[in-house]
């Protein structure tokens, strides 16, 4: 079996509403072999993973996959199951699978849920390998898969900590982005976005962050704040230690002043042997090392978040108890194989390692790893409590004094952090801390939940809670509203004037489309970003309100949509434009991938579609949004049947584009007012009027804002390069337009006779990745309209240079253009220098450009030239 396609989807596609891996799989020779005609096989997969009884496939009941197995099945669809259940056993659950069949022979197209994109990945090629193993007899080592599955997910998910506030968002419907590869989160969308690292905030406070990673200073302000704390002091070398510890006297603790986990941490030492030693391992994590009196107690974490104490937890060190015949190295193996640890963070409890801490306490004891402990004698294996080093928790939160809870509520005030967590050594929370023998040993910004979000003792806290009411309070909004556009032809136009109409009723509005991403009026970055990043940058912009995003079907089939719920979706049309890319081979396939822009809109929010396009139409009864219909003919029998059913149209009547719904007509502006309809001659400008002004209307815009957007917008290079832009260069008239298929060649036809009485001069190019029947028919399209045309091959893709515009000429030969006519310069510059070498006075010159913002420059460049 051979993989010849696989990727991550990261958002709704093709297949699913949820971010799946893709996989396109030739499965070979097994194609004529199902599973059931493979001797042994059945036997060996249910062997090697019993745990594939519970999977119910299409069957709905669990033990139906298996079913369907024994019966025979192709191995397309049993990889499937393998790769899902591989991320269950590494601790990753997903439920989610499709497996499709194809118009070629052994090519299945597999789909399946990932949590993490590299695991799921891992998982689709791992699981490649065991099916065919299993079909060679063999039985492949399922443990070191796993394995190897859960450090590529220890490498890359997120931490217990941020998880659960991403987690708690997720469950209030807070979109989520992760800003890089480890726990930098964004919450929400454009100005209503908050960010996050683990549990520090975008508002956590700086100052407040240098206080708590400074220990010493810690201590200092608390005590002047009258809150209890160790005495002791910091000091830069051994001998100052020494003296310290020796005024204080033993037992003392020695610590990093600046550190986290419990690192370089000893918590009792005893004679100055010890400590020159503990001093040695703290001095490694920084060169301040902070000397305190030892305090007698239990360690407890107190967790304030935005002002208000919402957990406690007490921690206990790891320990073993010894049997009378187990060495302290075979009672920690015992321990660790306890199924609630797990390595780092992936489980309740942390395995505990032999490290410097764990060797001085049996130096101590004068143990080593081989000493055998008495029945019932108990070892810690650590001087402090950290979950990160094996220590267990026990939620105390019901526990806490009165006066307590306001003593730690005062502590994160007097620091001024937003989540804050403090550690303490007392002998118990119910007692008054002013009334017993304690102290705050450290306060902790960025501190973890694992130890309050899933205790080893006592009842879980979701304090993730309180962090999203924080972020977000009640009554907030954590998104913006955002306009997705699609179709064949006339998208990027339709975004540049919704966003413009937006922008003319005080919006600012962030917007991605194939010319670039913008912020208002202002070029952010130049390239095609109609495809997920696109997406993601705009989302990401903190100074925006509205979101327009052009969504071609080259992003949705690689990554998926870059968002997952839009306010507004828009369906323009759809052509033959593309097919054969990507496995749609079909006008239906490709209206099932670009329906899934409208498919994905709020319930809450509008789907626009166009009702003279059929396979546009198809998508009005498959969605739970609101369906608004645009149509140039307001008698179209889909049109009138919504009206009557209570839905609302955008049309065109008595030469005006209205808004209609049930009884009451809305008059927006009379079609000859808008520019870019060329006085009502561009009809396919005036379809995109139509959409734009549906969905300014589903986003409550003022009908006086959408006029005055409308009459505002041209067809300027600077509003809407490459689409009908037109300037005189000398006594020549030129018009620059991308329009790069055969029905968008014939819409702009509409206007040229106007435009010229002199002869029409294309300077044109095929689109590499298109079928040759789809280039020749652009060709066709070209021949029909022109009197002279240049072909070049600005666009070859994956094809030779030189053999896309063969395949354009010959559609326009075909069209009957005389072959002196026609003319091939593999250029795109040169391309146009030819053209205006054989324009004459009056003659229209029409560009279709590729690098669109080059091609503006060039010609403006040659009409300076042709003024001098």
């Amino acid at each position: 079996m051979d993989i010849q396609e696989i990727r991550a989807l990261r958002g709704p596609n093709y297949f699913s509403r949820y971010q799946v891996i893709y996989m396109l799989l030739d499965i070979g020779k097994f194609e004529n072999q199902p599973s059931n005609e493979i001797p042994g096989f059945v036997d060996r997969l249910e062997s090697l993973l019993p745990t594939l009884k519970v999977h119910m496939c299409s069957r709905g009941y669990e033990g139906g996959f298996l079913e369907r197995v024994e019966e025979g099945t192709w191995l397309g669809h049993i990889v499937e199951h393998v790769a899902i259940e591989l991320q269950c056993l590494a601790n990753m659950d997903v439920g989610y699978g499709k497996t499709i069949t194809t118009d070629d022979d052994g090519f299945y197209e597999i789909a399946f849920r990932y949590r993490d994109e590299d695991a799921g990945i891992e998982s689709g090629k791992q699981a490649v390998k065991i099916v065919e193993a299993l079909a060679r007899g063999e039985i492949p080592d399922i443990d070191e898969i796993v394995s190897k599955l859960k450090d590529i997910r220890d490498s890359n998910m997120l931490g217990p900590t941020t998880y659960s506030i991403v987690k708690e968002a997720y469950d209030r419907d807070i979109p989520y982005m992760r800003l890089n590869d480890y726990s930098y989160i964004q919450l929400g969308h454009g100005k209503n976005q908050r960010r996050i690292e683990a549990s520090m905030t975008d508002k956590t406070s700086g100052i407040g962050m240098e206080i708590a990673d400074d220990k010493e200073r810690t201590k200092e302000i608390l005590e002047e704040a009258g809150i209890p704390v160790p005495r002791g002091e910091a000091v830069k070398n051994v001998e100052d230690a020494l003296e310290v510890a020796k005024y204080l006297g033993y037992p003392v603790a020695v610590k990093p002043n600046v550190g986290n986990h419990g690192r370089g941490i000893s918590s009792r030492v005893e004679d100055s042997e010890e400590l020159k030693l503990a001093f040695k391992e703290a001095k490694r994590i920084n060169p301040l090392v902070v000397i305190e009196k030892y305090l007698e107690g239990a360690d407890h974490r107190l967790l304030v978040i935005d002002g208000k104490l919402v957990a406690a937890a007490r921690r206990d060190p790891p320990l073993v108890t010894g049997d009378g015949e187990s060495t302290i190295e075979e009672l920690i193996d015992e321990l660790n194989s306890d199924p609630r640890r797990g390595v780092g963070h992936e489980k309740t409890l942390t395995k505990v390692e032999v490290d410097y801490m764990t060797k001085r306490i049996l130096k101590q004891k004068n143990y080593g790893l081989d000493t055998v402990l008495d029945d019932g004698e108990k070892l810690h294996l650590k001087s402090t409590a950290n979950l990160s080093a094996g220590g267990t928790a026990a939620d105390v939160t019901d526990s806490v004094h009165p006066k307590n809870k306001m003593i730690a509520e005062r502590i994160a005030d007097i620091i001024g952090l937003d989540i804050m967590g403090i550690d303490l050594i007392v002998p118990d929370l119910k007692e008054p801390l002013d009334q017993c023998n304690c102290g705050i040993i450290e306060v902790n910004a960025a501190p973890g939940f694992r130890m309050h979000l899933d205790p080893f003792e006592g009842e879980e806290k979701n304090v993730a809670e309180p962090v999203i009411d924080m972020l977000f309070p009640p009554g907030s909004e954590s998104t913006v509203p955002i306009v997705a556009v699609t179709g064949t032809n006339g998208k990027t136009t339709t975004v540049r004037l919704i966003s413009h109409i937006l922008k003319m009723d005080g919006k600012s509005v962030g917007v991605a489309c194939t010319d670039g991403l913008f912020r208002g009026n202002d070029l952010l970055k130049r390239g095609d970003f109609s495809g997920p990043q696109g997406a993601k940058f705009v989302l990401s912009e903190r100074s925006i309100d509205h979101a327009v995003l052009e969504v071609a079907r080259g992003g949705i089939l690689r990554r998926g949509l870059g968002y997952y719920e839009s306010d507004v979706g828009v369906f323009l049309n759809v052509t033959r434009d593309h097919l054969g890319e990507g496995r749609i081979n079909t006008i239906e396939d490709m209206a099932r991938l670009k329906g899934i822009v409208v498919e994905t809109v709020k319930s809450s929010g509008k789907a626009v579609l166009n009702a003279e396009d059929e396979d546009v139409l198809k998508f009005k009864d498959t969605m739970h949004a609101e369906t608004v219909l645009f149509s140039l003919d307001p008698e179209v029998s889909s049109v009138k049947e919504h009206l009557v059913e209570g839905g609302t149209i955008v049309t065109v009547e008595d030469e005006n584009i209205v808004i209609k719904k049930g009884e009451n007509v809305w008059k927006v502006i009379e079609v000859k007012e808008i520019p870019i309809t060329f006085e009502g001659k561009a009809t396919f400008n005036i379809q995109n009027c139509l959409a734009a002004v549906a969905s300014c209307y589903a986003l409550e815009v003022g009908l006086e804002s959408i006029k005055n957007g409308l009459m505002t917008f041209q067809s300027s290079t600077s509003q809407n390069p490459g689409r009908m832009n037109i300037m005189d260069v000398g006594k020549i008239k030129v018009m620059i337009d991308y329009a790069h298929n055969r029905p968008a060649v014939e819409a702009l036809s509409e206007i040229l006779d106007e435009l010229t009485e002199g002869k029409m001069i294309s300077v044109c190019q095929g689109t590499g990745n298109r079928s040759v029947e789809d280039i020749i028919d652009f060709g066709r399209g070209i021949g029909n309209v022109y009197d002279k045309v240049i072909i070049n091959d600005a666009d070859p893709r994956y094809r030779k240079s030189g053999e896309t515009p063969e395949y354009v000429k010959q559609g326009v030969l075909e069209a009957g253009l005389p072959e002196e006519n026609v003319k091939i310069v593999l250029d795109e510059f040169e391309s146009i220098e030819a053209g205006f070498e054989i324009a004459e006075e009056g003659d229209l010159l029409v560009i279709q450009p590729l690098e669109i913002q080059k091609v503006i420059e060039h010609v403006q460049s040659k009409k300076e030239e042709r003024v001098l």
